[in-house]
């Protein structure tokens, strides 16, 4: 189970209601209950790309630097990637010591470097910088972070196209659990001991009596996987046409509708900037059978409120844009939207629609209407 927190939605420049791009997903065992189950301050996540005025987007929600698992930067342009080292340096100052995965371009190391040796900035912690173009290259595009020996994230990697180097990330997370058949050990008479916990922990044992146990006989073993595909600046959705195989939820860019990009194009025939319609992202996921479909990324230009009528372009449009030919359950972003994104176990397959919900604001200072 994975929770989405949309940190920043704007594209380019933050304006007054949104922040440049950034997106949190916490990492929740549904698993855990009572007592065992994890405080929203101590789940691990992850950051999927980090826009200045990142880490003063945080404030406003109840996740801390101290349990984040790796970061992801999608392109080096600014308002995906010109908030790390604000980022990084509060981290340092609050105190964090545990090691910190950033998956990223190898330019971005460059910048890290300069600002170090530029502004006396110091790490009190261990840096793992993965370079995209190497993980690519030699580790087939795939990353695996182990949260614990039953739950673990694979991050894969797929190029995109835009003006640059771009990428999309594929967030896959696996947890296992494991239930002891205490109901078969009483029929067969072994009374629960510390060998009922060996079991459990997957270790074959002898009773006293001689009697040899299979820990394989007496658990059940529950696997539930849930996969997010989130892509950076993209002209070309088609290129995610793997990646969107049995994913739950695909985040992808929708920086205008079709009317405004063709008018872009057409204005200056020497700049493309290579970004998605809506429409065009719609169209993609149709065809390629996306049940659940989150767009964000929106231009400056976009207003806020929904009014299809109004001359002045808002959101109302990028969705008519998206919907005149997606199908499925449609989202836009907002800052500070949450998302709980659920996927299927062994056991229970979870209908299209009901995989992703929209669970409220992250916003821990909103006072909601009585």
């Amino acid at each position: 189970m994975l929770k989405l927190t949309f940190l920043g939605t704007s594209a380019g420049v933050p304006t007054k209601q949104r922040n440049v791009t950034a997106l949190a997903i916490e990492c929740l065992n549904p698993y855990l209950s009572g007592s065992k189950q994890q405080s929203s301050k101590s789940r691990p996540w992850l950051l999927i790309d980090c826009g200045e005025g990142t880490q003063q987007q945080l404030l406003h929600t109840k996740l801390s630097l101290h349990q984040l698992a790796a970061i992801c930067i999608t392109h080096v342009h600014g308002d995906h990637c010109y908030g790390l080292p604000g980022l990084l340096a509060s981290a340092a100052m609050s105190g964090r010591r545990e090691p910190l995965t950033i998956i990223a371009p190898n330019a971005i190391a460059t910048l890290l470097d300069a600002i170090v040796a530029t502004t006396e900035l110091y790490f009190p912690f261990t840096i793992d910088f993965m370079a995209i173009e190497e993980v690519l290259e030699a580790q087939a595009g795939r990353v695996v972070i182990a949260l614990n020996d039953q739950h673990q994230l694979t991050i894969d990697i797929t190029r995109l196209s835009h003006r640059v180097p771009s990428h999309g990330f594929g967030i896959t997370q696996n947890i296992s659990r494991h239930t002891l058949n205490t109901t078969k050990l009483t029929e067969e008479g072994i009374p629960a001991s510390s060998l009922w916990g060996r079991l459990q922990q997957g270790d074959d044992v002898t009773t006293d009596d001689g009697r040899s146990l299979r820990s394989v006989n007496y658990v059940d073993y529950e696997t539930q996987r849930t996969r997010v595909v989130v892509a950076g600046d993209n002209d070309k959705p088609e290129l995610l046409s793997t990646a969107v195989i049995d994913a739950d939820l695909l985040v992808h860019e929708a920086t205008y509708t079709t009317g405004v990009l063709t008018k872009i194009q057409a204005k200056n025939s020497d700049f493309d900037p290579m970004h998605s319609s809506a429409q065009r992202v719609g169209q993609f996921a149709q065809n390629s059978g996306v049940k659940n479909l989150l767009l964000t990324h929106f231009s400056a230009r976009y207003q806020n409120f929904e009014n299809l009528s109004s001359s002045t372009p808002n959101m109302a449009h990028i969705r008519a844009d998206a919907a005149s030919v997606y199908e499925g359950s449609l989202w836009l972003a907002e800052d500070f939207a949450q998302y709980v994104v659920n996927g299927a176990t062994d056991s229970q397959i979870k209908p299209d629609n009901e995989r992703v919900q929209y669970v409220g604001s992250a916003r821990n200072d909103i006072v909601e209407p009585k």
